[in-house]
């Protein structure tokens, strides 16, 4: 299929930037739901990237979902010339933690994190809680476990 220089660009380019482009498989969509491209022409760019290798491609409930691959990134970064050599896609950024106030630890001051347990310990702490020593539950049999005659 014949992809203008113009649209083809479009197309390697928001998918460099971040890093993943989904389609619907629709083939007679006027415009791709993101990009200013016939989505016929996304769908095909991206199936010729797929069958290089620079992109994986997963079809679930009529959608296209296509991820780049390290390959990819390097072959988009030269095709696109117009990026910074260092620069990559959003999905292979990490994400920044937001910092934590210096000296306080969540949970307590010994340095392990305890999640909060709401009234749980409180239950625990009881002398005597839970079931009598000799107490042996008895099934009524109803269901598969039921036993056998």
């Amino acid at each position: 299929m014949i992809i203008t220089k113009e649209n083809r660009r479009v197309i390697y380019e928001n998918l460099f930037k971040e890093g993943v482009l989904v389609a619907k498989k629709d083939f007679n969509a006027p415009k791709h739901e993101e990009l200013d491209v016939p989505n016929l022409q996304v769908i095909k760019a991206l199936q010729s990237l797929t069958s290089k290798g620079f992109v994986k491609t997963q079809f679930s409930w009529q959608w296209y979902y296509y991820v780049l691959t390290p390959e990819g990134v390097e072959y988009l970064r030269e095709w696109c010339s117009t990026s910074p050599p260092k620069s990559s896609p959003a999905t292979h950024k990490k994400a920044a933690r937001p910092p934590r106030p210096a000296g306080v630890r969540p949970g307590g001051g010994d340095g392990a994190y305890r999640a909060p347990r709401g009234d749980r310990d409180d239950y625990r702490k009881k002398e005597g809680g839970g079931a009598p020593g000799e107490f042996r539950p008895q099934f009524a049999g109803v269901g598969r476990g039921a036993p056998r005659e």
